[in-house]
């Protein structure tokens, strides 16, 4: 099983952040790759990012993904970000044993120590951790669309689009 991480908007001093753990089972990885790939050129765009496209890209994205095998599992945080809510977070939603990598974006250095310390406590090995960028690791970019998502989702009720696609 394979780990894609994100977050959306720990930034921001109000409203809510949300933090994505997208799993996909090692079998399915390439299928998943490839599948994300499709969407993107199907879509015309180069590479995936929740806040770089407009709302009908967003949701086209996601829709031409739900059909693939993967699971989201997603924590909502209150704002202000800290760092003890992130690491609760990550260990409430980090379960699973048969872990064969976690994948992250580049990270700050108190970050990956916070993450090696729930993996620890988890029975992981720490060597599992990738740092690495969205272009290397497409299913990166399904995790960006599903925290962007859910945090949209939790900090603006009113918004119709966020409220649709998240149903």
């Amino acid at each position: 099983m394979f780990i894609f991480i994100d977050e959306s908007g720990t930034h921001q001093k109000d409203g809510h952040s949300a933090m994505a753990l997208v799993y996909a089972i090692a079998n399915d990885i390439a299928q998943l790759e490839n599948s994300i790939l499709d969407a993107e050129k199907q879509l015309r765009i180069s590479h995936f990012h929740w806040t770089k496209h407009i709302w009908k890209i967003r949701s086209a994205f996601v829709k031409k993904l739900l059909e693939e095998n993967f699971t989201v599992k997603a924590a909502i945080i209150e704002n202000p970000f800290n760092k003890n809510r992130f690491e609760r977070a990550v260990f409430d939603l980090l379960t699973e044993k048969k872990v064969k990598k976690v994948i992250d974006g580049r990270r700050p250095k108190w970050y990956i120590l916070r993450l090696k310390k729930v993996l620890r406590s988890r029975g992981i090995s720490v060597k599992k951790i990738i740092s690495g960028n969205d272009e290397s690791f497409p299913c990166l970019r399904l995790a960006y669309a599903y925290a962007g998502l859910v945090r949209i989702y939790w900090s603006d009720k009113n918004n119709q689009e966020a409220n649709t696609l998240y149903r």
